[in-house]
């Protein structure tokens, strides 16, 4: 016969809600990682102590947490279900009749509390020590790279750059616009390119008009991710200008701020041809001996000839005594007299010029191989050039083909960022809003990570 479900009519109910969440819950194991007395001993400065007690900021945090986790972008839907979900109920400490604070709260501690004390900064970083704690992090190598983000724009109520001022953006007079005036002089975002795009955002002037692949142009910011290759883990995040200067700039913020605070040095950096240009490459080999690892250098270089003629690489350096060596032997050299005058004879952006003479080149067997044109053969040597060869060496290693692979977690992360999380655009303005939402992303990648590879809910399930 057909069974009949109703609702039994009890006065009373002995109810224990951390029986009804499963123990294999996500959120189960996240919320051991978060350490609620430490997140407000970290904001405690920021508050006065007269007054109405306020919002608990752990609740905010937990809920924010599950937003991010669960792929909930709207601060209004996430109210909701975390008033009906009783797993989200459990891990934001609310229990059965807690009550859930407004969605306009948010908006007051990001601006206001969260943003003073930095503290989204604070609770990512945390998640990094806690992997380094775990050993999920190797240390020995690392990958970057950057993914676009469209931001809260729209192309209709934008205007072309060339009516664009900074006098425009005080008259626009809203957070978004202020927060660009701040950020001129930050090389991530208004000091990274002198080149203005075609066209600004009103709502958001510090977006980028760009276009990816063989997408619609379209307003966007990009997060870059510095990780680990070992087991994925973000070891930092940065939000800048969806353009390549920034992009690059930011891997070296990244990579200085993660050995200053966890004293993490990786020995060698995976990274797509953006990252690949003369000066970039410098830094990391000369400065601070990081093995790059990138596919291709993308500086033009117009020293190899296609005519029959020797090309540079034909050419040998004698790094010691600053000259090259041609195939007949003979020195090409930058100067053969002292200048007082030390950039004399040096080309635009640092390019060194090397000459033979002319009265050994014009009685050389080899001239009509080697310069058939010209009464002297010369070559150039460009900035870095150690370094880029360096670079190339690397390539033709087998390392090099084993970070190739590493590299692609970095782009699984931004899938998962899109795909899963569901950060396919921004829903708060300006650059720091940009920054608060990629960090409680990485937050969120990080601890569903830890959740995944470090268990604890499951072996205390097999002990029993």
């Amino acid at each position: 016969m057909m069974g009949r479900q109703e609702a039994p009519a009890q006065l009373f109910y002995d109810f224990d809600l951390d029986r009804h969440v499963p123990r294999n819950h996500v959120l189960r194991e996240i919320d051991r990682l978060l350490d609620g007395d430490k997140l407000r001993e970290a904001i405690r400065p920021f508050y006065s102590n007269l007054g109405r007690p306020s919002v608990d900021p752990e609740l905010i945090v937990r809920m924010l947490v599950v937003g991010y986790v669960m792929g909930i972008r709207s601060e209004r839907r996430l109210c909701d279900e975390v008033h009906l979900n009783l797993a989200y109920r459990w891990f934001c400490h609310l229990g059965l009749e807690g009550r859930v604070p407004d969605h306009s709260t948010f908006s007051r501690y990001r601006h206001g509390k969260f943003r003073e004390s930095n503290l989204l900064r604070e609770i990512f970083e945390t998640t990094v020590e806690r992997c380094l704690s775990e050993n999920l992090v190797g240390g020995e190598g690392f990958a970057v790279d950057a993914s676009l983000i469209p931001a809260d724009a729209n192309k209709a109520r934008s205007i072309a750059a060339d009516d664009w001022s900074p006098d425009v953006a005080r008259a626009a007079g809203n957070r978004a616009a202020q927060e660009y005036l701040d950020t001129l002089d930050d090389a991530a975002f208004g000091a990274a390119s002198p080149v203005q795009p075609k066209f600004v955002a009103k709502s958001d002037p510090a977006a980028q008009w760009t276009r990816a692949d063989e997408s619609r142009p379209y307003f966007a910011y990009a997060t870059n991710y510095l990780i680990d290759t070992k087991s994925a883990v973000i070891m930092d995040v940065e939000a800048t200008r969806a353009i390549r200067q920034a992009e690059v700039g930011a891997s070296r913020t990244m990579l200085e701020r993660t050995e200053k605070r966890f004293g993490v040095k990786p020995d060698w950096v995976a990274a797509d041809t953006a990252y690949g240009n003369a000066e970039n490459l410098g830094w990391l080999v000369e400065q601070h001996g990081i093995i790059p690892f990138i596919p291709f250098i993308p500086v033009i270089d117009k020293s190899e000839r296609t005519d029959g003629t020797f090309s540079r690489s034909d050419f040998d350096w004698d790094e010691r005594s600053d000259q090259y060596i041609c195939p007949e032997g003979h020195a090409l050299k930058q100067f053969r007299r002292n200048y007082s005058d030390p950039n004399r004879g040096q080309e635009t952006e640092g390019r060194k010029k090397y000459r033979a003479l002319k009265a050994t080149c014009q009685a050389c067997p080899s001239k009509e191989i080697c310069g058939p044109k010209a009464d002297a053969r010369y070559v150039t040597r460009e900035p870095h050039e150690e370094a880029r060869e360096f670079a190339r060496e690397c390539r033709k290693t087998k390392a090099y083909k084993v970070s190739r692979d590493k590299r692609k977690k970095v782009e699984m992360l931004f899938a998962h960022l899109k795909r899963i999380l569901g950060l396919t655009r921004l829903r708060l303005r300006g650059p720091n809003g940009a920054k608060d939402e990629f960090l409680l992303a990485a937050i969120a990648q990080n601890l569903r990570k830890l959740a995944k590879l470090r268990p604890q809910c499951a072996l205390v399930e097999v002990k029993a």
